[in-house]
């Protein structure tokens, strides 16, 4: 005779819908007739020449007049209530057009730690768009790492230099981690009358869409944000979401060289045929095709869970920089030997996204270092520990 049925006691997993939603479709056609508008090719080419990339019009028409820097935070706190799949579905157009503004920066990592410490202060001039946001941490940090050591707490103020910060030079605020006698922390500082105290000086960058800069603060006027523990984890919170949603816009970029490669072999003749009819070329054409359709899932992915908050979301974050990063790169590499010759020149802006591809490969931690994570994240035997020594769970 058959025994009682055992009832399973493990938490269910929730069911992730990764199909883009009708709201979602709507916004993407706005944010691409804008991007369309204001960061065609020929405009991003130009603006890689100037000495202030940070486009100042594009920023202010996607935050005032879409309303997408406060996709995630709540409408009480001046945002728009969606979730962090918008924000995704944003940054993936940011990708395809390479946009020089600090969407990853302020949106992401500096809403993503407001939002974890529960602030009500900046949030809504940040959601707002009214005030741009930097998390002040170098742009290679990743989620498994040691809490910053080398900015300083003291009486009101921080001291102390951060150095390859991404969307640091647009930024209006800074979000500063430091250390101190009461041990971890998490500041704000006002750039606004700041004087002296606060110097950014850019420095070389391989994306030339998105400049990195180094931070010297001397006795810097803060406003406390988190101590201990909980600014341990507004950091750490902070920076899975970016880990997980860079993916998107690493998707994006991964888009535009696929798109970009087809449209090209259809145009480009030899030997009287067009070079997308000879075989070769549609067999690279069609794995690149399947690698940027199992990106979009894998991102897709990421920024599900993020929304939902999961209990995974740290290990779909993981996964997410382990394969996309790498899949954009492949598909940015071979957009460029695909082009020819044309592809090799500055006048072409295939560059500017293999470029913005390897950059954000290294970005909030290389596909090794994730590589590494998950195996801690899920629990394999002898995996590496995260960086803090703690073993994740």
């Amino acid at each position: 005779m058959e025994g009682p049925a055992q009832v399973s006691t493990a938490p269910e997993t929730p069911v992730l819908d990764l199909l883009y939603s009708d709201v979602e479709d709507d916004l993407r056609t706005q944010v691409r007739a804008l991007l369309a508008d204001h960061c065609p090719p020929a405009a991003l080419l130009a603006a890689v020449e100037s000495e202030d990339l940070h486009d100042t019009a594009l920023w202010q028409a996607l935050a005032r007049e879409l309303g997408v820097a406060g996709l995630s935070v709540p409408e009480e706190l001046g945002g728009a209530g969606a979730s962090w799949n918008e924000t995704a579905l944003v940054l993936e157009e940011l990708g395809r057009a390479a946009a020089p503004v600090p969407y990853l920066g302020s949106s992401v990592l500096a809403t993503a730690a407001l939002l974890a410490v529960g602030d009500t202060r900046l949030l809504p001039e940040v959601a707002a768009g009214r005030r741009i946001a930097c998390l002040a941490v170098p742009f290679a940090s990743w989620p498994g790492g040691v809490f910053p050591d080398t900015i300083r707490t003291g009486p009101g103020t921080v001291t102390g230099t951060v150095s390859g910060v991404a969307d640091a030079l647009a930024a209006d605020v800074l979000l500063v981690p430091s250390t101190g006698p009461d041990g971890p922390a998490l500041h704000a500082v006002d750039l606004s009358g700041t004087g002296s105290t606060v110097t950014r000086q850019a420095v070389t960058s391989l994306d030339l869409t998105r400049p990195l800069a180094d931070i010297v603060l001397r006795s810097a006027p803060a406003l406390p944000l988190a101590q201990g523990a909980d600014a341990e984890r507004a950091l750490r919170q902070a920076l899975v979401a970016g880990a997980a949603l860079l993916s998107s816009e690493q998707l994006g970029v991964a888009e535009w060289c696929l798109a970009t490669t087809v449209a090209y072999t259809k145009e480009r003749h030899q030997f009287a045929r067009p070079i997308g009819s000879f075989q070769a070329v549609q067999h690279r054409l069609a794995d690149l095709w399947v690698l940027v359709t199992l990106a979009r899932a894998v991102a897709r992915n990421a920024a599900a869970a993020l929304s939902a908050n999961t209990a995974t979301v740290a290990t779909e974050a993981a996964l997410a920089q382990a394969f996309v990063s790498d899949a954009a790169v492949k598909v940015a590499e071979e957009a460029l030997q695909l082009h020819g010759g044309i592809g090799f020149t500055w006048e072409h802006p295939v560059h500017l996204y293999l470029k913005r591809a390897k950059s954000t490969a290294l970005a909030l931690g290389t596909a090794d270092r994730h590589r590494f994570a998950l195996g801690g994240l899920a629990g394999l035997p002898g995996a590496v520990p995260h960086a803090d020594g703690a073993t994740p769970s």
